[in-house]
């Protein structure tokens, strides 16, 4: 594969961009400086270094990251940090997020480059199990239990959700399983159940859940066992 096409997919800027790094002699190929952009090496078996950064190819790239709130679930925004703002510059080329977090919700995120992937979670066919905790303004009223888990009617606009589960952390804290993603989603439904979300955070898509050890802001790339249950997720 090209070397310049290989730093471009790694992030380190666009294929002009990269060609000015390795004719300036900050690119090593197996220990030589390499000023051939053009270039073609093997990413699975030659040792690349750019500066100090000893690159780890991967065609495509998979972030588990625990969205804090105050950042924005796109890739660009003009107003707020947006999650690939959070990763590293080489993190990847055409990453994007898988889903998306509101602005104030906090939690499990997947940012990739793989489209394929991206379309068989959110496809509105597939149902994806999303599991919730919320944090609430009032104690949890159990009699709307029975409503979430037959489709419960929420407004602006008026929608009847699909059957949802609940299950009851203390008087203020529940977690709540749903399989669409309408906007505000959980939001409008604690408000059909006459009460207000002061917390929100995603724990669970799919086979994929949330890492303990990662902090609000923090993120990781995803082991062959969390990809491979997220890729076996369906509806």
């Amino acid at each position: 594969m090209r070397l310049d096409k290989i730093l471009a997919h790694l992030g380190y800027g666009s294929r002009k961009d990269v060609k000015k790094i390795i004719r300036a002699g900050h690119v090593l190929v197996n220990g030589e400086i390499l000023r051939d952009d053009d270039a073609h090496v093997d990413p699975d078996n030659d040792e690349i270094i750019v500066g100090d950064d000893t690159l780890e190819y991967a065609e495509k790239v998979y972030w588990l990251m625990n969205k804090p709130q105050d950042v924005v679930s796109a890739t660009v925004d003009p107003r707020y940090p947006t999650v690939i703002d959070l990763l590293p510059s080489n993190a990847g080329h055409g990453l994007f997020p898988i889903g998306r977090l509101d602005l104030d919700t906090e939690g499990l995120l997947v940012v990739s480059n793989d489209g394929a992937l991206a379309h068989r979670l959110l496809s509105p066919k597939k149902h994806v199990d999303k599991e919730y905790e919320v944090d609430l303004a009032k104690d949890w009223d159990p009699r709307y239990e029975m409503e979430l888990s037959t489709g419960i009617l929420i407004q602006d606009p008026e929608y009847q959700c699909k059957p949802a589960s609940v299950v009851v952390i203390d008087p203020k804290k529940i977690r709540i399983v749903i399989s669409e993603g309408k906007y505000h989603q959980v939001k409008r439904m604690m408000a059909a159940c006459d009460n207000e979300v002061v917390r929100l955070r995603r724990i669970r898509m799919g086979g994929l859940t949330l890492d303990p050890h990662l902090q609000p802001g923090e993120f990781r790339t995803l082991t062959p066992l969390e990809l491979e249950q997220l890729q076996k997720t369906h509806g």
